[in-house]
Parts: structure tokens; C-alpha cells; sequence
């Protein structure tokens, strides 16, 4: 990556790698999380904290190496066990949800979650029998030009295997290969050899399986989830004019026949009604609720604001710790000024059916009331009652030019 910064803390959409591959975790329903570490881990511990349990490989010997590490904490315990890498973050749950469910079923010992490459340079072959069972697999450095030339399923290194049989034969692999590694991968060939019976779900969706190596990879990775979140917002009913230069992050709710303008980005956690105009050129922050027939325009900027229904926000516009009601029209170089020195933030609270002119600043704390009209050029420090009208600003004096 060329960075002080270990690769897994590297973000996608504002999230590290590794707290992806977390939260996936979570979302397959896993009981218990370890994380295996070791460069630059205190970094990892510090975007993790006490969410999972920390197993340390203090030298780079392999994945089977890996592995090893976090023995002890399943020792004793039965069932299933998933082996997941901090650098490929954008697996989805319901395929690995695919890969336990088929290792259950089928009573495998290790299911492998497998892709089809036209072109596998760099993977880990799968090895078949005849009859369609699980081998092996070998790795690029150790394949003969058969091998290479003719098998196009790879190893994604995704693996959900029996806990007991996984670490018994974890114990009896060893370092006889070209990296003069502990490979993970040689459990398959010790489980095939003693009659346990082995299997591999097929992925459908090849991106799935991508990893980060590299600073390019990272931004394919990054293009790859935008155009799936993307196209999971449109399937919904969601018009995005330009779905490569829209950015909307994960767990972003958005209602029915709204339309999305271009270069428009919008962060986690923001709600969005139906019927609503949003772009170009905005930015909706975290912490937003945006209801019904709402239009946010050109250049408008909003964070943790709610607005209600048939608003209009229509562009230059920074509304932050923000409440607007609705039928409401904000004008043109609106802005709260909710920042003080001290670093506080304060909210501004606007009623429903309220005008606001152009290049008005509302200084935080301030209420204003329903049906209230806002002059524009206006600066409003006090509250502003129901019905009425606030005007802020100095008187015009116009002098003769100094000559």
C-alpha cells in the first residue's frame, strides 16, 4: 500500500477493510470473532477494540500458520468454524450464509467457497477426482504447466470447515512447499486422504472474492460496491442519472421514484423519502432523515438534519444539527452556524411553512416558528415567533466615492 497505515485499516466508503469483514461476520450470525494479527496490529485493535478476541502470529508463516494461532480458542467446542481475510471486504453474507447452510446439508467437513477464472494466474487450483470431489488444491508456485494451463476453478481462500477436524489436522501440515509456508489448503488434502468428505460452493458473483493488495485495487473495490449498492437502489425503484459519479454508502434507505442527480454523495445511515429530488452536486451527511417530495439541489450540504415533507432546499445550502418542517422553501446561501469555539454544536429548529430568502445565517441555538418569512441578507441570532417576520441586517447608506 505504501502507507504507515497497516492495509487493513484502509477505508471503502468511510469503513476499514477488516471492520468490513467484521460486520460481515456478524451478519452470518457468528458467535464468536478472532482475529488473527500481527504487523502494525495495534492499529487493528484500535478500530476493533473489544468487539472480537485477538490471536497474534508474530511470524509470517502461512495461513495454516494463521490459523494455528487461534487454537486455543476452540478448543473443546463443536461445530462450524468460518476463515474469512481482512483484505477481502466485500463478500456477501448471503453467499457465505450459501457456504455454511451446503456444509451442514451435505455433512462436509470443509466446504470452500470456489470461483470460475478464464484466466487463474495467481490462484490456488482446485484439484477433482472423477467423480467431482475435492482433492486438493494447489498453489501457482507449486503447479505443473498441466495444471495451469488446464483447471479454471480457483480457491478463494474462504473456507468453512468442522472445528475439530480442522485443527486435528491442522497439526499435521507442514512447511514442504516453495514458500516454505504453513498452508491452509493442505487440511483439504489430509481430510481427502482419510475418507472425510469435502466440498465447495461455486461463487456467482466473481468481485465477491477480490482483495486489496494495492492502493488500484482498493479503488476497484471501491467501484465494484458502488455500482452494487447502486444497482440495488434502482431494482428498488431509485432513479440514478449517473451511477458512476454517485456515491451512496452502506445502509442508506431511500424510497420509491425518487431521482438521484449526478455527482451526488450520500453517507451511512441517511434516510430518504419517496418522490424526492436530490442533486446534483450534493452532499447528505450522516444522521440525516429527508422525508416525502423533498428536493435537496445544486451544492447543498446537510448533516445530521431532518426534513419534513414537500420542503425545497434547492441549492448552496449548508443546513447542519438541523430541524426544517414541512412545506417549507430555503433560499439560495442558507447556512446554520452551529460550530462555536468551544467545539459545541447547536441546533437550529425551523416550522413548517416557512420562507427563508437568500444568504440568510441562522446562529445556533435558534428557533424559529410556522409560517414565518425570513428576509434575505439576514443574520438570525434570537427566536422568531409563529406568523411573523424577522428581518436582520443594517440599513443601506450609499456615500460618494473617495476620489
Amino acid at each position: 500500500m505504501n502507507s504507515k497505515k497497516s492495509k487493513l485499516v484502509h477505508k471503502i466508503y468511510d469503513k476499514e477493510l477488516v471492520r468490513r469483514v467484521v460486520d460481515l461476520a456478524k451478519k452470518i450470525g457468528s458467535d464468536e470473532i478472532v482475529a488473527v494479527v500481527g504487523h502494525l496490529k495495534e492499529q487493528v485493535q484500535e478500530v476493533l477494540g473489544d468487539e472480537v478476541q485477538y490471536a497474534f502470529q508474530e511470524e509470517l508463516l502461512g495461513t495454516g500458520h494463521a490459523v494455528m494461532q487461534a487454537k486455543k480458542y476452540f478448543e473443546g467446542k463443536k461445530g462450524k468454524v468460518v476463515i474469512l481475510y481482512g483484505d477481502v471486504p466485500i463478500i456477501r453474507p448471503e453467499t457465505l450464509k450459501n457456504l455454511i447452510s451446503k456444509s451442514i446439508k451435505n455433512k462436509e467437513y470443509a466446504t470452500l467457497l470456489t470461483a470460475m477464472y478464464e484466466n487463474p494466474t495467481g490462484y490456488g487450483r482446485i484439484i477433482r477426482d472423477e467423480g467431482g470431489n475435492i482433492k486438493g488444491i494447489v498453489e501457482e508456485k507449486d503447479a505443473d504447466p498441466l495444471q495451469k494451463k488446464h483447471i479454471k476453478e480457483i480457491n478463494s481462500g474462504i473456507y468453512c470447515f468442522d472445528i475439530e477436524e480442522l485443527f486435528r489436522a491442522i497439526d499435521k501440515i507442514k512447511p514442504n512447499n516453495a514458500q516454505g509456508e504453513y498452508y491452509l489448503t493442505d487440511v483439504i488434502r489430509i481430510m481427502n486422504d482419510e475418507g472425510l468428505k469435502t466440498g465447495a460452493v461455486i461463487v456467482e458473483d466473481n468481485t465477491e472474492i477480490l482483495g486489496v493488495n494495492d492502493r488500484a485495487q482498493l479503488e476497484l473495490l471501491t467501484r465494484v460496491l458502488r455500482m452494487r449498492i447502486n444497482s440495488f437502489h434502482m431494482k428498488k425503484g431509485v432513479t440514478i442519472e449517473d451511477a458512476q459519479t454517485t456515491y451512496i454508502y452502506d445502509d442508506v434507505k431511500i424510497g420509491m421514484d425518487t431521482v438521484i442527480h449526478p455527482n451526488t454523495i450520500i453517507k451511512s445511515g441517511v434516510t430518504i423519502g419517496e418522490n424526492c429530488e436530490i442533486g446534483p452536486n450534493a452532499f447528505i451527511r450522516e444522521g440525516c432523515e429527508i422525508g416525502n417530495a423533498v428536493k435537496v439541489g445544486n451544492c447543498v450540504e446537510l448533516k445530521k438534519t431532518k426534513i419534513a415533507d414537500n420542503t425545497k432546499v434547492p441549492h448552496l445550502t449548508y443546513l447542519g444539527d438541523c430541524q426544517v418542517g414541512s412545506d417549507c422553501n430555503i433560499g439560495c446561501g442558507t447556512i446554520t452556524c452551529n460550530y462555536t469555539p468551544n467545539k459545541e454544536k447547536f441546533k437550529t429548529q425551523i416550522g413548517d411553512n416557512c420562507f427563508v430568502g437568500s444568504n440568510v445565517n441562522f446562529v445556533a441555538p435558534v428557533k424559529i416558528g410556522n409560517d414565518v418569512l425570513v428576509a434575505a441578507g439576514s443574520t438570525i441570532t434570537e427566536d422568531v415567533p409563529d406568523a411573523k417576520m424577522a428581518i436582520a441586517r443594517e440599513r443601506q447608506v450609499v456615500k460618494e466615492k473617495k476620489k
